[in-house]
């Protein structure tokens, strides 16, 4: 336990001392990308703390590194594209709301890579055997549906006979929210790999892919997106036939 709590430290410190710097310049470009590199500092501490390395846990850490290097560099190139996010606009002025952020950012990627974690720095060794591989196979989809979304939304969005239009073609035109369901699905798949390592009060990391599917449909992700294209093509026809015809994570069946 002790690794542990000094692991998730390392996340907490890491984003205070990026807050900083961020404050200063009053600037929110290096956010999603900070919160990245936390991930693989985290996974990169607990290979060092690892009492014993076998194969499973070794994948786990792939997974969780090709994943952030991933999602940061992506996050990283759009908000610089955008030339900001717009979310920050407010909450950047007050030092308090600021630091909050960055805080809960942290808190964010303990909960999310706990499983992960307590996986990694577990004592016991475990066979890559069936839990393994459907974890796999649950973050390789996961995975792949989330980067083909995320590029067929850029491709959309690249198009200048595409402007102020929404997309509705490849992943999207079977749900409103395909990149979320990938990312959800990914962090399921994580768990399940993390499972035969799981212990005891360690059992409570399930709460990581509960918590992704929280955020993503309850707080930061579907909620404001949804609101946002309410408001900007809710009287249209086209985007009101669009969401009678597709869910929002899951395409409908009937």
């Amino acid at each position: 336990m002790i690794v542990e709590v000094y692991i998730f430290m390392i996340a907490i410190f890491i984003q205070w001392i990026a807050f900083i710097p961020a404050y200063i310049f009053s600037s929110e470009k290096f956010f999603d990308l900070i919160g990245s590199l936390t991930f693989l500092s985290i996974i990169f501490s607990s290979l060092i703390f690892a009492n014993s390395l076998d194969l499973g846990k070794i994948i786990i850490s792939i997974l969780v590194f090709v994943w952030a290097c991933r999602l940061g560099s992506f996050l990283f190139l759009r908000v610089n594209k955008n030339n900001g996010d717009s979310r920050f606009d407010h909450i950047k002025k007050s030092a308090l709301w600021f630091f909050g952020v960055w805080t809960l950012q942290g808190i964010w990627v303990i909960v999310t890579a706990s499983a992960a974690i307590f996986a990694i720095t577990a004592n016991n060794s475990s066979e890559f055997g069936f839990l393994s591989y459907v974890g796999l196979s649950v973050w390789l989809s996961g995975f792949a549906i989330e980067v083909i979304a995320d590029n067929q939304k850029n491709s959309f969005r690249r198009d200048i006979n595409n402007k102020d239009l929404f997309i509705q073609t490849g992943l999207w035109s079977m749900c409103r929210h395909p990149n979320y369901f990938g990312e959800i699905l990914l962090w399921i798949g994580i768990f399940f790999l993390a499972l035969p390592y799981l212990n005891g009060w360690k059992m409570l990391s399930i709460i990581s892919p509960i918590f992704v599917y929280f955020l993503l449909t309850r707080v930061s992700g579907i909620p404001l997106l949804e609101s946002a294209a309410e408001r900007r093509w809710g009287d249209c026809d086209e985007y009101i036939l669009y969401k009678k015809r597709t869910g929002r994570l899951l395409p409908k069946l009937f």
